[in-house]
């Protein structure tokens, strides 16, 4: 029988869903065109050359950086070189700074230049470039952590793997060439998904679709992350689907993850965890755990998918490849072990715990 708590909660989620406009919780997005070129429906990396002052753009990294314009190159899906204006400034919290990234995380934005409708970059209007901080090996890793996410879910980011090249003209210096990865932009991810964008912050989790939060944090769970909350919509877009009148929770931001393990990541000291490796679960509590077989079952479903997706990447070494199959190995045997599925689900219902810890923001990125 559920407990007192639970039916005030499911009264309120009800009333809530009911009414999402009238409290002044919606804000609607603006939908950009469709995608056309399938710029995230490649498995290719993808080259990119960022031409034009590399420097002062690199070196804008205060708390409002400006945007400048450049130019990018590329080649599109037939192979043919185009290049396109656009202009780009720095992004992130603790990856900005120039004390923690020797290069900084970037935001591209196409909407004051005309964009050719056959173009590979045709109605993306922004899209952020993830670029390595401490190494291309994490890079790659946090990529391969969205398309693990995307084996869920549409209501995912979609991310593409890219090589990319810095090109100054100015000093007429040109860079090695890097990994990094392009992330799909929140109003594209909310246009094919019929949603619109929800920026209220102090909503409980509870208001996310049943089904879709247990998903999110039980593969919160799994990849160590506990860097996020609903409250804060800390490293979460949170959307409301049109057609199904449901919330829906969108993680992104992965590079403080236990799977990636990332040389800076730390874990909050509310949550007196060890490291970023050390798991928690992070979701709201149940009173009957049976709740999740269903969310476990798609976790078994996946489970070869999910192993595929790393040890069949060829930039990941051998030697992480063995840590990160090992990782999951752990998680999986938690699902397969009553007991265990017991003590780690069921700790938020602890009270003297850290499983209601909300998180308002860590190191950011």
């Amino acid at each position: 029988m559920a407990s007192f708590k639970f039916i005030i909660a499911f009264i309120f989620v009800k009333l809530f869903l009911q009414v999402p406009a009238s409290y002044g919780i919606q804000t609607e997005s603006q939908p950009g065109p469709a995608q056309t070129q399938g710029l995230f429906d490649s498995e290719e990396i993808l080259d990119l050359r960022l031409e034009g002052d590399v420097a002062t753009l690199l070196e804008d990294r205060g708390e409002d950086p400006s945007y400048h314009v450049l130019k990018l190159h590329f080649q599109n899906a037939d192979l043919v070189k185009e290049s396109q204006d656009l202009r780009v400034r720095v992004r992130g919290n603790f990856r900005r700074l120039k004390k923690n990234c020797d290069t900084p995380p970037l935001k591209f934005d196409f909407e004051d230049h005309e964009v050719p409708e056959t173009s590979l970059f045709a109605g993306q209007p922004e899209l952020k470039l993830v670029v390595p901080c401490k190494g291309e090996e994490y890079v790659v890793r946090e990529y391969l952590t969205y398309k693990l996410y995307n084996l869920f879910t549409d209501h995912s980011f979609r991310v593409r793997m890219v090589r990319f090249t810095f090109d100054d003209t100015v000093r007429g210096e040109i860079s090695d060439p890097q990994y990094g990865f392009l992330i799909e932009d929140k109003e594209v991810l909310a246009a094919r998904s019929n949603a619109s964008l929800i920026e209220r912050m102090n909503l409980r989790p509870e208001i996310v679709e049943e089904q879709a939060f247990l998903r999110m944090s039980v593969f919160a769970y799994m990849i160590g992350n506990t860097d996020w909350s609903i409250q804060y919509l800390h490293n979460i877009e949170l959307l409301f689907l049109n057609g199904e009148k449901t919330y829906v929770a969108v993680p992104y931001d992965f590079d403080l993850v236990g799977l990636v393990s990332s040389p800076y990541a730390r874990p909050s000291p509310a949550l007196k965890l060890r490291s970023v490796r050390e798991r928690v679960y992070r979701g709201y509590c149940l009173e009957d755990v049976d709740v999740l077989d269903s969310t476990f079952s798609q976790f078994r479903e996946l489970r070869q998918d999910i192993y595929r997706t790393i040890t069949e990447n060829p930039l990941l070494g051998q030697s992480y490849i063995e840590f990160a199959t090992g990782y999951l190995d752990d998680f999986y045997d938690t699902l397969n072990s009553e007991r265990k599925r017991a003590r780690v689900f069921s700790y938020p219902c602890n009270r003297f715990g850290t499983g209601n810890v909300v998180i308002s923001g860590m190191q950011g990125g």
